[in-house]
């Protein structure tokens, strides 16, 4: 089996936790190498799922754990699931790797059943992490992953991700947050909810997980 990225793989218990136990048919947006569509499968017998992947390695390991795996940017494949509808769509830490997550999640929101949901991880530029970089280093943190992975197109603080959700018809529900005091992974995050006071919840909010309801 090829390696791939830990950041990338997993089952992402924090997003199948949101999921409502009435879905029973979801479309995951960037399955990777589909832990978390398999996880969902095991949890709820009859389930399906269907996997979209642009990675062509972790696409065909998905393909052996999903009901059916799309190739491709969501922005193009899309169309190969018109007339379909779904219970639920996940987006883990995806949508702010596309040029136009506000017309895709419009899409995407589209293919719900009516009253079905998104459940989506998005993370969260209001960081401290963020603060520190460009105020006192002086300098934007491209990195390989988390909040600022170079391969980001798009940005999203707390206000952006709720405008996200309602320009697609799509209201949030639940917004929880992972948190972090540092970027990366580090001992110190284990104190992170002590310190997350109300005044300081979004500097040291490292991701947003959100669940949204079709209107």
């Amino acid at each position: 089996m090829p390696e791939f990225k830990p950041s990338y793989v997993g089952p992402r218990g924090d997003l199948a936790r949101l999921v409502p136990v009435s879905c029973r048919s979801f479309l995951d947006v960037g399955c990777a190498t589909g832990e978390l569509g398999a996880s969902l499968k095991r949890l709820r017998p009859g389930a399906r799922v269907v996997g979209l992947e642009v990675d062509e390695a972790m696409a065909a390991e998905a393909m052996h754990k999903l009901d059916r795996v799309l190739v491709g940017d969501a922005g193009t494949v899309l169309d190969e699931l018109a007339g379909e509808r779904f219970d639920c769509v996940v987006c883990g830490d995806v949508l702010e790797h596309l040029a136009d997550p506000w017309g895709v999640l419009r899409r995407l929101a589209a293919l719900l059943e009516p009253g079905g949901y998104v459940v989506a991880s998005i993370p969260n530029v209001g960081h401290l992490d963020t603060l520190v970089s460009v105020f006192v280093r002086r300098r934007w943190p491209y990195r390989e992953r988390g909040i600022h992975d170079a391969t980001h197109l798009r940005w999203f603080a707390r206000r952006n991700v709720g405008e996200l959700f309602e320009q697609a018809g799509l209201d949030v529900v639940t917004l929880r947050r992972n948190l972090r005091i540092v970027e990366r992974p580090h001992g110190l995050n284990r104190f992170a909810r002590f310190a997350a006071l109300p005044g300081l919840r979004d500097l040291l909010t490292f991701q947003f997980v959100v669940l949204g309801r079709k209107s």
